[in-house]
């Protein structure tokens, strides 16, 4: 347990102030920069994060689905501290290497499915996907298909938010921020999975990833993007069937399928990675956050062999214009390798499939003894649950209401944190506690959800 000096009154009112005058917060409500940080955490450990007024919680989301080992491995800052002390940095630009990325390449070709045997190394999972889309893109152009650019995405997908990456993500509320958003993006309903085997008769044929390669022909588009299992956009588990399905059809028309296991991977659904809950082998797969667990920055692009042979084959003397300062980062690849080493050796991704029913228990409980709650769902360690004014009738509470934002702060008055999912007019909790959690704390979190929706309803 964290057990760590409280810091003084006054300063935390010293740090409130700073915070205000010199700090802009990403993904925030923005009146909040006039009253300062909701919150100050300063230590973190297993399962358990603290305030400044040294108020213990327990971590619900891994933070931003991220924090898969938990806080305070000292196995990772030695990671790190060794390192930095051997190599601190490295440029990966003209064809240079170190020691870190070139075994971290191989650990990840070990575990990544099928023949997704290469990287390319990022510092998150924006750049990752934008990489992604842009590799695409530029494997059509050298095969001397320039005008297959167009790329398909799931309404409520959330890929990121670099002006690439904003063109995929399928959220407007993302795309409302700024004047303008890149051409060429596409976005079609989730999981129609009749449309994706040729079901014409289905109302929403038009918005489907077929639907909209037929309208806008397959000559056009180069990728079908999409999250193995939506996150951000509610915690939607694909159906049986439904990525081979995806495969199939782009397989059909020439097409590179992309899957963003950005959340997913590493451990999160009780598999390595998403795509292996249904055998699936994509294109190309998009990893981040799990990776190193948060610890440091780090993304990368899996593909395929054959594909990096045609690049380069094709490529002929010309150089590759696309890279970042910290591609393979050598600290982050050190610590990426000491991450997955503690993934494998604490058996997290069994743990994660052992605690799957009990995640699914809970979740069912809260759908069956609330009256605001509905289409529980999940997979692993990753669920959601919806509120709805009328679950019979499917009708959403109202924005005033504000049902998930308030369920959510009940929460946290009885030391929980989750998150509020409210994209869409919907509100949903989502779970997805750090892969070492057990039994016990996991339901833990379950009667404190349950709790704070009571409370809820009793404003009803």
């Amino acid at each position: 347990m964290i057990n760590n000096t409280v810091l003084e009154s006054v300063d935390i009112e010293r740090l409130k102030e700073i915070d205000r005058k010199h700090f802009f917060h990403p993904t925030s409500l923005v009146k909040q920069h006039k009253e300062g940080p909701s919150m100050i955490f300063t230590e973190g450990n297993g399962i358990y994060v603290k305030d400044a007024y040294g108020k213990e919680y327990i971590d619900g989301v891994s933070t931003l689905w991220n924090v898969n080992v938990g806080y305070g491995r000292e196995e990772l800052a030695e990671a790190a501290k060794q390192q930095m002390t051997k190599l601190a940095y490295g440029s990966s630009f003209y064809n240079f290497s170190h020691e870190p990325v070139i075994h971290l390449s191989e650990k990840l070709a070990s575990l990544t499915p099928g023949d997704l045997n290469v990287f390319f190394y990022t510092s998150g999972g924006s750049e990752a996907n934008d990489s992604a889309i842009k590799l695409a893109r530029h494997y059509y152009k050298l095969k001397g298909k320039p005008e297959k650019t167009k790329v398909i995405s799931f309404q409520g997908g959330y890929h990121g938010i670099t002006i690439g990456t904003t063109g995929a993500t399928g959220i407007q509320e993302y795309k409302d921020m700024t004047t303008s958003n890149p051409p060429n993006f596409f976005h079609a309903k989730p999981h129609l999975l009749n449309c994706e085997k040729g079901d014409k008769t289905d109302p929403d044929y038009s918005e489907s990833i077929r639907g909209i390669i037929e309208r806008e022909g397959a000559d056009t588009v180069a990728a079908v993007i999409l999250e193995t299992v939506v996150g951000v956009g509610g915690v939607l588990v694909p159906p049986e069937g439904y990525l081979k399905a995806v495969r199939e059809l782009c397989d059909k028309h020439d097409i590179l399928m992309i899957t963003d296991e950005v959340i997913c991977g590493f451990g999160r659904t009780g598999t390595m990675f998403g795509v292996e809950n249904w055998d699936v082998v994509p294109d190309m797969m998009s990893l981040a956050k799990g990776i190193t667990s948060g610890y440091i920055q780090l993304g990368a692009v899996a593909f395929k062999e054959s594909i990096r042979d045609e690049i380069i084959d094709l490529s002929g003397d010309n150089f590759f214009f696309h890279g970042f300062t910290y591609s393979g980062h050598p600290t982050a690849c050190a610590v990426a390798l000491k991450n997955i080493e503690i993934i494998e050796n604490e058996e997290l991704v069994g743990n994660t499939k052992r605690l799957e029913s009990v995640m699914m228990k809970g979740l069912k409980y809260l759908e069956e003894n609330h009256k605001v709650t509905a289409r529980s769902r999940g997979i692993g360690l990753m669920g959601g649950i919806e509120l709805l004014a009328d679950r019979d009738l499917g009708k959403e509470f109202d924005s005033s209401a504000n049902a998930a934002v308030t369920v959510v702060d009940e929460c946290i008055k009885r030391n929980v944190i989750l998150r509020a999912l409210t994209f869409g007019g919907k509100n949903i909790v989502p779970l997805a506690p750090p892969l070492i959690i057990n039994e016990q704390q996991l339901e833990t979190i379950f009667e404190v959800l349950s709790e704070s929706i009571t409370a809820f309803e009793k404003t009803l």
